[in-house]
């Protein structure tokens, strides 16, 4: 499913733990390290897509979690050209998503990387709030850090604790984790 201009609707998860650390996850044969995601299919909404991708990508249920809000809309990136399919038709040129903020509210025991056919992690931790700006692909960066400053306040309320904003992303050499 791809909209008119080109983008597939997709969901993107930030994942909040007691602490205010984040989930942040390394695809599966790869260096790259990511917030959960996925595309929607026709029928979903994206509340229902995010409750799917949350399953088939962590392995939590709609139980283990509380959500805390969402962006109001879309947030667009852009694939880098050596991405692009241009023999496909229609040709996706990127994703719009909708995030998601999550609590873990049940015990991270619940995590299971490997509980769909086609698992997308191989590893996962929790990190410090701004990490994933330095560490992100560089093509969904500025997604991120939108995401990321919209939902600050919601984890500051939430967790009790101040989170220092910094004021340009941090530089990454390509998305790997530290």
């Amino acid at each position: 499913m791809i909209d008119v201009d080109g983008y597939r609707p997709n969901v993107g998860i930030v994942l909040l733990n007691a602490d205010g650390r984040l989930f942040w996850a390394r695809r599966i044969h790869r260096d790259g390290w990511q917030f959960p995601q996925g595309g929607m299919n026709s029928d979903e909404t994206p509340l229902e897509a995010m409750y799917r991708e949350l399953t088939e990508e962590t392995g939590l249920r709609p139980e283990h979690v509380e959500v805390l809000g969402a962006t109001p809309g879309w947030l667009r990136y852009r694939l880098p050209r050596r991405y692009l399919r241009p023999h496909e038709r229609p040709v996706c040129v990127g994703q719009k998503q909708v995030w998601f903020l999550l609590r873990l509210v049940g015990d991270e025991q619940h995590v299971r990387l490997d509980g769909s056919d086609d698992p997308e992690f191989d590893q996962w931790q929790w990190v410090d709030f701004w990490h994933p700006l330095a560490h992100v692909v560089a093509f969904k960066r500025s997604v991120y850090e939108r995401a990321l400053r919209q939902f600050a306040p919601l984890v500051e309320v939430s967790c009790r604790i101040s989170l220092t904003r910094p004021r340009q992303p941090p530089q990454s050499s390509g998305g790997i984790a530290a």
